[in-house]
């Protein structure tokens, strides 16, 4: 009986010393666990999970900020509204700016020359220049004759200031010594230079040449005055 017990305690200590040595063992395998990363299991259909490694600062985006473009010589900043180019400012007597009338006749060597004269009406200077349109209408403005010729002349451009004038010659063969076929206009249509817009004159200077010999009319170019 003695010999049995101290079998069973021997056993006993065997046993608790065994299970001693198993816990120690169990505890350096689990420092030793700490210092190594298990890798991560992935689920069907979910996200690998973070591997914890944090992004460097240095290596975050930074924000980029809007490069201004050089501007290139001679063209306007977007910045500045572009410079808008205005049309020169015309001084042409419009036809609207006057008013035609006919001087009196100064016969000569079997011509009669009249003035054409147009003055300014406008409160505004304006100029002419050059030649005007004439043609002579009956009543019902139908044109009589062909349209006048230009003499030669040296076109000059001529300033009327408010109420001042300018005029050009109208001349033509007298039809008694011509032998002309003559009509006897009832006005005179005259057009400023360069304008469409007649302006309309009462004729009372009689029969006019519209056909056959020497039936001609000519117009001067625009000078200073009332040709008086």
């Amino acid at each position: 009986m003695a010999n049995t017990h101290r079998s069973v305690r021997r056993t006993t200590l065997l046993a608790s010393a065994v299970a001693v040595l198993g816990l120690l063992a169990g505890c350096g395998n689990g420092s030793d666990s700490s210092n190594t990363a298990s890798t991560p299991e992935t689920l069907p259909g979910t996200a690998a999970p973070a591997t914890g490694t944090s992004t460097p600062a240095s290596a975050s985006p930074s924000t980029t900020q809007p490069t201004a473009t050089p501007e290139t010589p001679g063209t306007p900043s977007s910045s500045a509204p572009a410079e808008q180019t205005r049309p020169a400012t015309s001084t042409r007597c419009h036809t609207s700016e006057l008013r035609a009338s006919l001087g009196r006749v100064n016969p000569g060597a079997g011509q009669r020359n009249y003035p054409i004269v147009l003055t300014n009406t406008s409160s505004s200077p304006c100029t002419v220049r050059g030649y005007p349109g004439a043609a002579f209408v009956d009543a019902s403005g139908k044109q009589l004759g062909p349209d006048p010729k230009r003499s030669d002349g040296s076109p000059a451009t001529v300033t009327l200031t408010p109420g001042s004038s300018a005029w050009a010659g109208l001349s033509y063969s007298n039809p008694e010594i011509s032998g002309a076929r003559t009509a006897t206009p009832d006005s005179l249509l005259v057009t400023p230079p360069d304008e469409r817009d007649p302006l309309k004159v009462a004729w009372t200077a009689g029969e006019v040449p519209v056909g056959g010999n020497e039936s001609s009319v000519f117009l001067t170019v625009f000078s200073p005055g009332t040709g008086a």
